[in-house]
């Protein structure tokens, strides 16, 4: 029940961020709403981890819809949106791939917890770019923090992978499974997203505040 109440708590903050802002007076009342609700996102960017075990049981397309279009609304530039995004949740995919994977890296499938190789997920969301636009890697990664920020509000884990997608985008063994994702032409397998309901939550790692400074 606490799960559930939490994803209701946040769909409704994530539908009134990702839809077109209201205009907002000045009085007090809303100002005041304002920092309320401003601090419900600091913590939920806080509170965001990388998670790498998922319980067995997937994540509803409705609730994917919706971290997808908090995704395509993230800032890019000239709003030229060169981004492909590619939702799979389909188990013959998934561990059709992860069977390429294994021949490949049989010690990495060799650990007991091995399900699948995107950290065991029901869910993955491919990000592709285009390599012609030269924001694109930066207009894509903010998609991505986008719909890891909106997951953590409605209390699904996840889990920004690299590797994973350079297989599939590289091996030549996994070309089936780079052309079913059917990428516009030229656009390049970027990262990919393990989506799910986290069955772990792992302690926040230390970050070098010593990377950060003002200039006078």
């Amino acid at each position: 029940m606490k799960l559930y109440k939490l994803m209701a708590m946040g769909v409704a903050g994530i539908m009134a961020s990702c839809s077109s802002p209201a205009a907002v007076s000045q009085d007090g009342g809303t100002v005041a709403a304002a920092v309320d609700t401003g601090k419900v996102v600091i913590e939920n960017i806080m509170a965001r981890r990388s998670v790498r075990q998922y319980k067995d049981y997937p994540v509803g397309r409705d609730t994917v819809q919706l971290l997808l279009e908090c995704g395509i609304n993230a800032p890019n530039g000239m709003n030229r949106q060169p981004w492909a995004v590619r939702v799979v949740d389909n188990p013959e995919y998934i561990n059709g791939v992860t069977e390429v994977f294994k021949k490949i890296n049989p010690k990495m499938a060799s650990d007991p917890g091995f399900k699948n190789m995107f950290r065991n997920a029901p869910t993955v969301i491919f990000v592709a770019n285009d390599p012609t636009s030269s924001s694109s890697q930066i207009d894509c990664g903010l998609l991505g923090e986008n719909i890891m920020l909106a997951a953590q509000a409605m209390g699904l884990g996840t889990c920004c992978l690299g590797s994973s997608a350079a297989f599939i985008q590289n091996v030549p063994e996994a070309a089936e499974y780079l052309e079913k994702l059917d990428l516009p032409d030229g656009y390049a397998l970027l990262y990919c997203i393990a989506v799910g309901y986290p069955d772990e939550s792992p302690a926040a790692k230390e970050r070098d505040a010593s990377k950060v400074k003002f200039i006078d």
